[in-house]
């Protein structure tokens, strides 16, 4: 916010200010620093700044330039909303709109069948030769407009990927029996036709060819039916690329072992008949070649048989808008194959930035199927399951900087042609009207300008009404009136020094700029609780709110029953009631009964006394049946000893007749 006039060009929220910049000329106190003229609404006009001079440059940021509704109609389909957007944004002040997606039903398709030629795909072209019908047939469950178009590849014809043997050369085939074309790095057959049987016708006339290596030319072939699109004739509809080999690829650098130097210049070097031969370009990176994609809008499928899945399935982590299918050996299952990948890629939507400038933050939240959004902002909008309904999306701007001018940038869903163009600028000047040279304001020694003063040279102050000193003494002198001890920092390193007295920066106020004013208390996540100002790291309450953080509310309605306040027996605080002593409750309408706290010492007491007594006769008890035990133990032993005494006896009797017998 800003209060007229001033430009805050170098804050985190600038302002806007208009032409009625004399009208507040004595807004700023002596030595307030120019940045007080932004601030909130509330806290500029209980600086009395009048409402009407209070500007928001945040209101009507956007302006819609095209925003056609949401179409199916084949003459006019309309899938992204709106299509063109300004937007005017504050620097650290986020900017949120929406942009709505529906998929248009029957929406045109164009598939180009891109096939690996090797010898090792002979039984796979043999069936290709007959599934043009198929195909379109199946596309055309999804849609009624479908154009089909067949190329092939093999690899670059050179050594060491194909051999130059001039026999080997006219026939690559690994055995003289069969009869191979000679091998190419790419070649256009059938540019897309609505003809499912000139498909065939020219699929039919296609022979299978050899190469010397493993890889192929297959990255070659997916650069040149993307960038050829006048040759390829792909049209403004959705595009799909079905890629099919049965092994891998040969990626950027491996052109050097042919002495191929050159990276891909990602142009169109088809010659007159439809070929490339890939002699003068390396083979494209994964990267170029995912960006090309991108750019053409072009949605790739590859179909691979199971033993190269694991490679071609991390290729398709790198390059958008992609998927993977295993592949029967004889290729006989591609056309449910190329069914599924398709609505596979129709049901992920992916929305993304393409060309924002670095000063520009563009996040998004997504809002997908039974309104379940994001929860959080993320880097693209991602909703996956969708078919044909309705989705949005939150788009969030936030610019770090002031753009020098206003930048274009576009918003983009992955695989669809459509897109949001946005132009943004950053308010980040006022128009003032013409500048008053040498104003009296100023002190006839400056011009004004949005009610701020720019002081000619020698001068310096708020109306610069300060002379500039050039000896070295009276400078001296001049920043020690601005320290509160010859060990402090000019201004206390918040302010600078004018004319001998502090002028301080942001929050900070006081003779030496000493003070915060933005360290007091928080409440309700408001300083001050949004009731006070804060000075000094001191909340002064308005509105005779009280507490260090203006936390307590001067109304005393929760403090009020039928029998008064607080009943009468305490005093409200903070809109609670402080009760007396013998007193308790909400209203202090509750007696403090000391009765039930005595006979609660008195049950614990007693439960405590009784289990000690119960404790003492368990003892007793024990010891008692312990002493009749022992007794008991005692006599049995003395009776068997009197036992033993007998026994002895008689044995001597015995002994003593058998001896005298």
């Amino acid at each position: 916010m800003c209060c007229v006039p001033f430009l805050c060009d170098y804050l985190i929220n600038d302002c806007a200010c208009n032409a009625n910049f004399l009208v507040m000329q004595d807004f700023l106190k002596p030595g307030e620093s120019n940045e007080r003229r932004c601030d909130s609404p509330e806290a500029l006009k209980a600086r009395r700044c009048k409402g009407d001079h209070v500007i928001n440059p945040g209101k009507h940021p956007l302006t819609y330039v095209k925003n056609s509704d949401l179409s199916s109609d084949h003459e006019n389909v309309v899938q992204l909303r709106p299509q063109n957007i300004n937007i005017k944004l504050r620097v650290g002040v986020p900017f949120e709109f929406r942009v709505e997606f529906r998929r248009a039903v029957g929406y045109p398709i164009d598939l180009y069948y891109l096939m690996d030629l090797s010898y090792s795909m002979k039984d796979d072209l043999e069936q290709i030769k007959t599934l043009g019908q198929k195909i379109l047939k199946k596309l055309k469950d999804i849609t009624d407009t479908v154009r089909i178009g067949f190329g092939s590849f093999v690899d670059k014809e050179m050594l060491p990927y194909v051999s130059q043997v001039k026999a080997r050369r006219r026939n690559p085939c690994p055995n003289r029996i069969d009869t191979c074309q000679p091998a190419f790095s790419f070649k256009n057959v059938l540019p897309l036709t609505h003809d499912a049987r000139e498909f065939e016708r020219e699929v039919s006339k296609q022979d299978i060819s050899g190469n010397l290596d493993a890889p192929e030319a297959g990255l070659d072939a997916i650069m040149q039916a993307a960038v050829c699109k006048d040759k390829i004739k792909w049209g403004d509809v959705t595009r799909i690329l079905v890629y099919t080999s049965d092994d891998t690829f040969h990626m950027a650098g491996d052109g050097r072992l042919g002495g191929v130097f050159q990276p891909h210049n990602g142009q169109c070097h088809l010659n007159d008949n439809g070929s490339y031969n890939g002699r003068a370009y390396d083979y494209p990176s994964v990267g170029h070649v995912s960006r090309v994609l991108q750019d053409n809008n072009i949605q790739l499928i590859f179909a691979v048989t199971e033993d190269i899945y694991p490679a071609y399935k991390a290729l398709s982590a790198l390059i958008p808008q992609s998927v993977v299918g295993v592949l029967k050996n004889d290729s006989s299952n591609v056309v449910d194959l190329i069914s599924e990948a398709y609505g596979n890629l129709s049901s992920t939507l992916v929305l993304e930035q393409e060309g924002a400038p670095k000063e520009l933050d563009v996040s998004y939240k997504s809002t997908c199927k039974g309104n379940q959004a994001d929860s959080e902002w993320k880097e693209k909008g991602v909703c996956q399951g969708i078919k044909h309904e309705q989705i949005a999306f939150n788009v969030r701007l936030n610019a770090s900087a002031c753009l020098k001018e206003p930048q274009t940038f576009r918003i983009k869903m992955q695989g669809i042609n459509e897109e949001v163009k946005i132009t943004v600028h950053t308010e980040c000047h006022c128009d003032c009207g013409v500048p008053e040279k040498a104003s009296k304001h100023c002190s006839s020694t400056g011009t004004l300008s949005c009610g701020v003063c720019s002081c000619d040279e020698g001068h310096l102050g708020q109306r610069c009404e300060c002379v500039q000193q050039s000896d070295a003494d009276s400078i001296i002198n001049m920043l020690a009136s601005c320290r509160p001890d010859n060990g402090s920092l000019v201004c206390s390193g918040h302010g600078t020094c004018e004319c001998g007295k502090c002028v301080c920066h942001g929050h900070y106020s006081g003779k030496f700029c000493e003070c915060d004013d933005n360290s007091c208390e928080y409440h309700n996540n408001h300083l001050c609780n949004g009731k006070g100002r804060c000075k000094c790291g001191t909340c002064h309450c308005t509105e005779d709110y009280t507490g260090s953080a203006c936390e307590c509310s001067p109304s005393q309605d929760k403090c009020m029953n039928d029998k008064g306040l607080c009943s009468g027996q305490g005093k409200c605080t903070c809109n609670r009631c402080q009760c007396n002593e013998g007193f308790k409750g909400e209203h202090c309408s509750a007696f403090t009964d000391e009765c039930s706290v005595d006979k609660t010492t008195l049950i614990i007491g007693i439960s405590v006394s009784s289990i000690i007594f119960i404790g003492i006769i368990i003892i007793i008890i024990y010891r008692c049946l312990l002493e009749l035990y022992d007794i008991r133990e005692y006599q049995n032993f003395v009776k068997a000893q009197k036992q033993t005494e007998w026994k002895e006896v008689m044995y001597m009797q015995r002994h003593s007749v058998l001896l005298n017998g």
